[in-house]
């Protein structure tokens, strides 16, 4: 029986169909180059379909692993396999930009163990003083043993420039920081005012709409927001600036009085947008948990040969240094999106240079765009590299009526 590999591809923050490039572009340029060099298997690309990447990150994981379970059953089904859970005839790689690798990271660890890193306790107390400069020199409890009858198995999990230990200080210096706080701000503001919509049943009922919502986090697919998207392109910051835009309208029509009143339900629902989201990215405060998530891939790799990496970006020629204040002076060639590992294992870390970004967002955002990005071949056939890399093993050897290495 000749194998299948599946290369998942999952969107980040907000992701869209330019994300892995123009008609997702990259995912069919990678499943070329992996199929090239493992011809004993066929390689077939499935992409998350886009969605609002919002709300809490265990029931987001919870959908797409149930979508996941579905599209590899049609396969196995297609295929004839009598055991797939025990002689799969597939494997998955879960291929992720920015916050979708956490997604992918945190999938591998549910579907090997049943006990998820998010919303999870650790033996360990997590130290308030700890920062983004000590984000992983404290030392980690071993994480528990995987279970090897993963159902789907996950082969591996191939981040893009996910900030798997949190976002580079450069970056928070004069950018994530001050959008974060400044919707964060606009909305706490928002809900010092609900006694304006006149009684308990108000609160109530945003909270019930709440709920609701977070019930609905990953619906597949979302509603089309073309003209939400064409005003997003302008922007590197096009989201961010839209969750302070709607928190910041919302509560500037609760000053009103009165006509919040009459206007509650549509102030509740834009509150209720703009928390889900802030939500999700604010699992990259929860330095403990991130930590302990790249700690049980790291297990995973080793005890099961599950492979675990990540290309991040870091600016080239074009950019200049950067003032910041936490950290001094950060070069323009060690500017990078993502905070990298420095003492305990991480993983297979590889650079992604772009000679052409002024800044990290931008190198972030523009990783699959040709134009955009001077290193991206190098980054293409880098990946090739290190997926063919962790198929050098018995399943492969064994597809197709292949010998089994000794």
């Amino acid at each position: 029986m000749k194998k299948t590999l599946l290369l998942c591809f999952i969107h980040g923050f907000k992701g869209g169909e330019s994300t892995f490039g123009d008609n997702y572009a990259f995912t069919e340029h990678l499943r070329q180059l992996v199929a090239a060099d493992l011809p004993k298997i066929n390689v077939s690309v499935v992409v998350y379909p886009k969605y609002e990447t919002r709300g809490d990150l265990g029931e987001c994981v919870g959908r797409f692993r149930d979508w996941l379970m579905n599209k590899v059953i049609d396969l196995e089904v297609a295929a004839g396999t009598s055991s797939p859970t025990i002689d799969p005839s597939v494997r998955v790689i879960l291929v992720g930009h920015s916050m979708g690798g956490i997604v992918a990271a945190e999938t591998a660890i549910e579907l090997s163990s049943d006990k998820p890193i998010h919303g999870s306790t650790d033996p360990a107390v997590e130290d308030p003083k700890l920062d983004h400069r000590t984000a992983n020199s404290a030392p980690l409890h071993r994480p528990p043993s995987p279970n090897s009858l993963m159902f789907p198995y996950i082969q591996g999990v191939l981040g893009f420039d996910t900030p798997y230990l949190g976002i580079a200080p450069a970056v928070f210096a004069h950018g994530v920081e001050g959008h974060y706080a400044t919707a964060s701000a606009a909305i706490s503001q928002l809900s010092s005012l609900t006694s304006l919509f006149g009684a308990k049943g108000a609160q109530a009922q945003a909270h019930s709409n709440a709920t609701t919502q977070k019930r609905q986090v990953a619906a597949l697919p979302a509603p089309e927001k073309k003209q939400e998207e064409q005003k997003n392109n302008g922007s590197a910051w096009g989201n961010w600036g839209k969750i302070a835009m709607v928190a910041g309208a919302a509560a500037a029509a609760a000053a009103g009085g009165a006509a919040a009143y009459y206007n509650r339900e549509q102030i509740t629902q834009s509150v209720s947008w703009a928390t889900s989201h802030l939500e999700f990215v604010g699992v990259l405060y929860r330095r403990e948990e991130l930590r302990r998530r790249v700690a049980y891939m790291v297990r995973l790799n080793k005890d099961l040969g599950v492979g675990f990496g990540n290309f991040y970006t870091r600016l080239g020629r074009a950019a200049g240094s950067k003032e910041v204040s936490m950290v001094g002076t950060v070069m323009g060639n060690e500017r990078t999106f993502c905070v990298l590992p420095k003492k305990d294992p991480a993983g297979d870390w590889r650079e992604a240079v772009n000679n052409k970004a002024m800044d990290e967002v931008t190198a972030h955002i523009s990783m699959f765009d040709l134009k955009d990005n001077p290193g991206y071949t190098k980054m293409a056939h880098d990946a090739r590299d290190m997926i063919v890399k962790w198929l050098q093993n018995d399943w492969y050897e064994s597809s197709n009526g292949g010998t089994i290495r000794a």
